[in-house]
């Protein structure tokens, strides 16, 4: 997961952890409005194109998308190179209009998009006594990024589908990014004039989260094909920024017109300064647990923490112990898919609380996969001992037929009892 509400590396340092509605990103925390369907005043009227048939849709007020407060670029921690990067490119007075920021999730890409926009939007952004260029903390500029109400930031999200024209779009899982999303969000806003009059490096920025979600198939791609144009042709001062862990889900044409950033995992010595900035506190056992699975991932760490996983750990390791030793363990399938079951039941109730249409089907699939991480934690550890080396390698296979299994839309429960048995038949 790519930029946790904490500060640093993934982090988001003054962000609001009381947001009165919070979609959840890679563990990221969005503010959006509530839409009630049955609210005359959170709706608006449609037309349905071609038709004469008048719709309601939820209305989506300006700024639905609420981010959370900008870093200092300098206070990222664990991307020394990627910034430098970033920092040498707005201090050559010849800024790139398309860029892609791609890593792994958790590591702090989205954190260091939104505190680059927080530079080339600000007009008092100066070099400092280092050389870098850098804002004014205190201008007007800051204070709207810092407030989330800066008209020329364009944050895009899947979960603006929830405010889409079209109630096909609204009614989405929300696996992907919507070419409605794209077009209302990106490429329309791209075309208008800035809201504010400033000379700053850029006029709009434009950060699409989680990129690699814009649709695409081996034969057909309408979605990033649909930014081709204004990736190729940007309006003069726009400047667009995918944030993406998997870039290889984009296409060749639209890495090919971008500058691409690399973010890596932080070491262990640059965890540890993360977590002490973070002031998240746990027990020993939870500890040493969290940072060997976040794998240099912050964003990762807090989504554990955060979800309970050291408790899934500690449930079902002595069910994999037992495996481990030729048995086979009969409660491990039913203890796993009970574990996501109740996640996902939580999550999805967290966010009727709130007004929020979760799906159960959707936050299933993401339990379980989480399931599998943390299962396959278990046995990466055993890849470096001769003894258990081959064991390790074949429950590792069998946890990437879990994963085709899930991504097939298998049921939770069937998958994971399969994995069981698969484990204690090795």
């Amino acid at each position: 997961m790519d930029g946790a509400s904490t500060p640093g590396a993934g982090g988001l340092k003054g962000a609001d952890r009381s947001l009165p509605l919070a979609a959840r990103v890679q563990g990221r925390r969005y503010a959006l409005p509530v839409a009630k369907k049955t609210a005359k005043k959170t709706t608006r009227k449609t037309a349905r194109k071609g038709k004469g048939a008048v719709i309601d849709a939820p209305a989506m007020p300006e700024g639905a998308v609420r981010t959370p407060a900008p870093v200092a670029l300098g206070s990222i921690i664990g991307q020394d190179r990627a910034v430098g990067v970033v920092h040498r490119a707005v201090a050559s007075g010849r800024l790139h209009h398309a860029w892609i920021f791609h890593g792994p999730a958790g590591v702090g890409k989205f954190t260091a998009a939104l505190a680059f926009a927080a530079v080339i939007l600000d007009p008092t952004s100066t070099p400092n006594l280092s050389g870098e260029i850098e804002p004014d903390p205190d201008s007007e500029t800051q204070r709207l990024l810092r407030a989330g109400t800066h008209p020329d930031l364009h944050v895009i999200v899947k979960e603006l589908a929830r405010f889409a024209d079209e109630k096909s779009v609204r009614d989405s899982k929300l696996t992907t990014i919507p070419k409605d999303v794209i077009d209302q969000h990106l490429i329309r806003p791209a075309k208008l004039a800035p809201r504010m009059r400033t000379d700053a490096r850029a006029k709009k920025v434009f950060i699409v989260d989680e990129a690699e979600l814009m649709d695409r198939s081996p034969t057909n791609a309408p979605v990033q094909n649909a930014i081709l144009k204004t990736l190729e042709e940007p309006p003069e001062g726009t400047v667009i920024v995918l944030v993406t862990s998997s870039e290889d889900r984009l296409l060749p044409t639209i890495r090919s017109r971008c500058q691409r950033v690399a973010f890596t995992p932080l070491a262990g010595a640059e965890m540890e300064r993360w977590l002490e900035s973070a002031g998240l506190e746990f027990a020993r056992d939870e500890r040493e647990w969290l940072l060997a699975y976040a794998g240099g991932s912050p964003g990762r760490l807090e989504r554990a923490h955060r979800d309970g996983q050291y408790a899934w750990h500690r449930a079902v390791e002595p069910m994999l112990a037992r495996a481990d030793a030729g048995e086979q363990p009969f409660d491990l399938g039913s203890t796993m898919s009970k574990l996501v079951d109740d996640w996902a039941k939580g999550w999805v109730d967290e966010g009727a609380k709130v007004g929020e249409n979760r799906s159960k089907e959707s936050a299933n699939r993401d339990g379980a996969r989480q399931m599998l991480a943390l299962v396959a934690q278990h046995y990466r550890g055993q890849l470096s001992d001769g003894g258990r080396a081959r064991r390790a390698v074949a429950a590792i296979e069998l946890l990437g037929r879990a994963e085709r299994l899930i991504g097939s839309n298998v049921q939770v429960a069937s998958v994971m009892d399969d994995l069981a048995a698969g484990l204690g038949g090795r």
